[in-house]
């Protein structure tokens, strides 16, 4: 180094040393210098990881507002609204509109220490006039103002509930479903740490355990590990829907808020209750958390547990294409559930590219004849050697040539029929042995492994948001909703509309993953007289 550069060096050197040592020394001196008073609301946006950075102002009005709750729920009410009305604890009542201001409610963005409230800006609540809206994409001749406007979960800013005054109770119905456990554990967690509620219950055994059994009083060494359990640490049971002896139960034990995980059934039962306890005028919220494997609740996009059963059903696919190409002949069967609509076997198809037949309970189709399935899976193999075959449960409701008898109906009352994945095998190998082929064929069902797994991230994630935003409408006072999300925003449903029939979740032809399927697998309809159906189709529309 020459001794000018050497020179420039060391003064560089001297200078940064100084500034450092300049701006230390100011901090020091600042630290006994009293800093004037923040105002008490400041409207300046504050940036944060955890808001959508595209998420609008809030108008200074709201912001101010004595109490926001009871303005949003006089909007709600009023006549010029057009979101969905959620029932609200305070109408019909003549008391005074509580003015509780949320523990959420804090100054910085972020926490030095785990859980707890008091760490959400003025402008992370959700205000008066929010909503999602039902449809997100819009084509020729439809315009926005023709959607559903539901009203957007989260939380609020001022309370109907007291936090110290809460005891809540949570019920897990139907059959089980990956992530009902962390649902539980986040219920708990969000009432808990968040709004510091003190007695959370747990009800075992579905409906019938709020009247059969003990309660179990929860505390944070009781759940705090069960989000990695697959089942449901409370059990589960269909039917056992007594209203009067759970409304007694509710009222003995001082109960205000409930939380009920299930299905349409589940739901059915949320709305009987719902009515009776506003019929005898008492404040208790009751809540809905939509639980379904099979994917086929109306109106959400997605439930949970979902994604982690097409994640498990891919690795049966994978076992039976296994299976199948590595015999004479071979055949993999695989039969996956859906009593009713067919999107873990679609989506699994779909993800596993492995499959080329799948068969749900949205598409008729026949079994014998030139066309049907059986003509065609002789035919493929045949000519490739192999096959697999992905079928859903309920896919024997959709055979036009073939009776599936009904066995038995559970307590819930759902048809337990004949299971069609042995009736394919069965029917398939017969056909195969007239045809002189001698098959090699593998029944694969899953059905209790995937149900069973612990649910995994996606899951984990989307269990933790219903679970928060229920209590959060519950605190807020509403009542008779479910939470989901709709159009990937979190949205409060009226169940009332939830189960009103003017909505369903089904797979349907023109849908893009059903096509995208077709172009996998290559399967034909399986029908003889596909043209003469479509017409009788068209006609039924019209």
């Amino acid at each position: 180094m020459s001794e000018s550069n050497s020179t420039l060096f060391y003064a560089g050197i001297t200078l940064a040393s100084g500034l450092i040592t300049d701006f230390l020394i100011n901090r020091l001196n600042k630290k006994d210098v009293a800093e004037e008073p923040k105002p008490l609301r400041s409207l300046t946006l504050r940036k944060r990881s955890f808001i959508n950075s595209k998420q609008a102002p809030v108008p200074e009005a709201l912001l101010n507002s004595e109490n926001p709750l009871l303005d949003e729920i006089k909007f709600l009410n009023s006549a010029t609204c057009d979101i969905e009305r959620v029932n609200h604890l305070s109408l019909g009542l003549d008391d005074e509109f509580p003015n509780i201001k949320s523990p959420l409610l804090g100054e910085g963005n972020l926490r030095s220490v785990f859980g707890g409230g008091g760490f959400l800006p003025d402008d992370a609540f959700v205000y008066c006039g929010s909503y999602v809206i039902n449809t997100a994409v819009f084509g020729p001749g439809k315009r926005i103002e023709q959607t559903k406007k539901w009203l957007r979960a989260g939380p609020r800013k001022s309370l109907f509930f007291d936090p110290k005054t809460v005891k809540a109770a949570i019920v897990t119905c139907g059959g089980l479903c990956p992530g009902l456990n962390v649902v539980i554990r986040e219920l708990f967690m969000s009432l808990h740490y968040n709004y510091g509620v003190q007695d959370i219950y747990g009800i075992k055994y579905g409906y019938k355990g709020f009247y059969s059994y003990d309660w179990i009083k929860f505390d944070a060494n009781y759940v705090k590990n069960i989000h990695n359990l697959g089942g449901t640490i409370l059990g589960s049971s269909r039917g056992g829907f007594d209203l009067n002896k759970i409304v007694e139960a509710i009222v003995n034990h001082g109960i205000n808020q409930v939380f009920c995980l299930g299905g349409d059934g589940t739901h059915g039962g949320v709305l009987e209750l719902f009515k009776e306890l506003r019929k005898r005028k008492l404040k208790i919220s009751i809540v809905g958390i939509p639980k379904t494997i099979d994917n086929d609740i109306a109106i959400i996009d997605e439930s949970f547990g979902f994604e982690t059963a097409v994640e498990e059903a891919i690795n049966a696919i994978r076992s039976a294409y296994v299976e199948a190409n590595c015999a004479e002949n071979g055949v993999g069967l695989v039969r996956l559930m859906g009593r009713n609509a067919g999107f873990i076997a679609m989506s699994a198809c779909n993800a596993s590219r492995d499959a080329h037949v799948c068969l749900i309970p949205e598409f008729k189709f026949e079994l014998y004849g030139e066309r049907g399935l059986l003509e065609y899976c002789y035919q493929r193999l045949k000519k490739k050697g192999t096959l697999v075959l992905v079928i859903a449960e309920g896919a024997g409701d959709a055979m036009l040539d073939y009776k599936v008898n009904v066995l038995e109906t559970d307590a819930s009352g759902n048809k337990k029929p004949q299971d069609v994945g042995v009736i394919v095998k069965d029917e398939l190998t017969k056909y195969c042995k007239n045809k002189a082929m001698s098959i090699t064929l593998k029944h694969i069902d899953p059905t209790y492994m995937i149900r069973t797994v612990p649910a995994n991230p996606h899951d984990k994630i989307m269990c933790t948001q219903l679970a928060q935003n229920a209590v959060h409408g519950a605190m807020a006072g509403f009542s008779g909703f479910t939470v989901g999300h709709v159009n990937n925003r979190l949205a409060y449903i009226p169940i009332e509309e939830l189960l009103s029939g003017k909505y369903s979740n089904r797979v349907v032809a023109d849908s893009r993953e059903w096509q995208r399927l077709l172009a996998s697998t290559g399967q034909p309809s399986f029908l003889n007289n596909e043209e003469q159906m479509i017409q009788q189709k068209q006609q039924q529309q019209i």
